[in-house]
């Protein structure tokens, strides 16, 4: 039987062009997708546990072997929806903040901006399931993926990361990148990018599929098409080194 290689899918609409390419283009048979959120797949990596995984790049700040095997991502050039800190009050008046339990790569990304855009001094908590309902008064939460897509409207103040990161730096933002730790055959590799560019390929049939589950059809593809921006190119390349050497400074803790 031929080698069947383990794939770590985040489980986020903004993947599922990605997941079409990897169930229905021919050089999909020689793959078996786990679907997870992303501090998952991301753990997935650290443990070797899969093979291939698009997981948060936060991974790569902890991993002197891990490398980038596409030039596809999960990424953004300014606005993106489902990445945001969502408070009741303005971003001064902010004295604690959730972290989102399903995020890595976000849970940096929000105190870099904390500590070099916004100059503040939050109180980092840890969130657990149901957090969302005590993002009260001064406490605000990160809220990542399709939950920040569905709660956009819910607070009156969302300060959108990727948009923020795009203030502090001038470069788009890498939330998550196709990485291996394994020695995988470069046939391989090359299927996987077929497989995904198959998927951006038929993104108009995505975003049929897609509809009406819990967004509209024009929130779906304005989504696909206009937040997320799905090609690795230098440009983002160069954010990832950036963003990668701010992880390496000082963070505070998290209680």
């Amino acid at each position: 039987m031929p080698t069947k290689y383990r794939i770590s899918l985040v489980s986020y609409l903004n993947t599922k062009p990605f997941l079409y390419g990897l169930q229905h283009a021919e050089e999909a048979r020689q793959f078996a997708l786990e679907l997870d959120i992303p501090s998952v797949g991301g753990q997935k990596i650290l443990d070797n546990a899969v093979d291939i995984g698009l997981v948060p790049v936060a991974v790569l700040s902890k991993l002197q072997d891990a490398r980038i095997i596409s030039d596809y991502c999960i990424g953004a050039d300014g606005d993106v929806k489902s990445v945001c800190l969502f408070s009741h009050v303005p971003i001064e008046e902010i004295k604690e903040v959730y972290l989102d339990y399903h995020s890595m790569t976000s849970v940096q990304l929000v105190q870099i901006l904390f500590r070099e855009y916004w100059k503040r001094t939050p109180q980092y908590l840890e969130a657990k399931t149901g957090y969302i309902d005590a993002i009260q008064g001064t406490t605000a939460g990160l809220i990542i993926g399709d939950r920040a897509l569905a709660m956009f409207d819910a607070f009156p103040y969302v300060y959108d990361l990727s948009a923020a990161w795009k203030s502090l730096t001038g470069l788009p933002f890498v939330f998550a990148a196709w990485i291996t730790r394994k020695d995988i055959p470069q046939e391989v590799i090359d299927g996987l990018n077929k497989a995904l560019a198959f998927g951006l390929d038929h993104i108009d049939t995505v975003v049929e599929m897609y509809a009406g589950q819990q967004f509209d059809k024009e929130t779906v593809r304005t989504y696909f098409t206009h937040n997320i921006d799905y090609q690795l190119d230098g440009t983002k390349r160069k954010a990832l080194e950036t963003f990668i050497g701010k992880i390496h400074r000082e963070t505070p803790s998290v209680v």
